[in-house]
């Protein structure tokens, strides 16, 4: 639930679903357009859990706290500065192709990623932190998707962002501080 959570938090600050809605817009099946955008997300949170399970092992249950905190409080930081709509090059990969490539490098080091690893590296059952991002990434993006990108610019995105940046902060300074024994 914490990797969902986050995931919804930084995806509506984040440049995917902008991307995801000029490729939407690009082609006329969108059905592909979400399965590729959505095949993306879930190699892009795999590679977090997976990255997460690599180091969990070296780090004590106090410093996997902290780096969840780092994670939350970087996600944050990011989200305060204006989203710059992502340019999606024409590529001749189709609907497809050229979702699952333009998501897939967008999000390769992204900050969902390195929230996803942190989690993981918290969870008993990493996978799930993998699952819950991927299912909360779609769920931001998947609408994106539908309204395309005229239908993104009526939306509040400024107020959602800041918000959710904010949001971010809180719960990152809560995590660094449960990490101290400071509360």
């Amino acid at each position: 639930m914490a990797a969902l959570v986050a995931a919804l938090l930084t995806q509506v600050s984040d440049r995917t679903p902008w991307a995801a809605a000029a490729l939407a817009d690009r082609y006329d099946n969108k059905g592909v357009v979400i399965a590729g955008v959505a095949l993306a997300l879930a190699f892009g949170n795999a590679l977090g859990a997976i990255g997460g399970m690599v180091v969990a092992p070296m780090l004590s249950p106090n410093a996997q706290g902290l780096l969840l905190a780092l994670a939350l409080l970087s996600g944050g930081v990011a989200g305060f500065w204006p989203i710059k709509p992502a340019k999606v090059p024409s590529w001749r990969l189709g609907a497809f192709g050229s979702s699952f490539v333009a998501v897939a490098m967008l999000g390769f080091g992204d900050r969902m990623q390195f929230i996803t690893a942190a989690l993981a590296a918290q969870a008993t059952t990493p996978a799930f932190a993998a699952i819950g991002a991927t299912i909360g990434s779609i769920a931001v993006t998947v609408p994106a998707i539908l309204l395309g990108e005229k239908g993104m610019r009526k939306l509040p995105t400024t107020a959602l962002r800041l918000v959710a940046a904010a949001v971010l902060m809180v719960a990152g300074a809560v995590q660094a501080l449960s990490a101290l024994r400071l509360i």
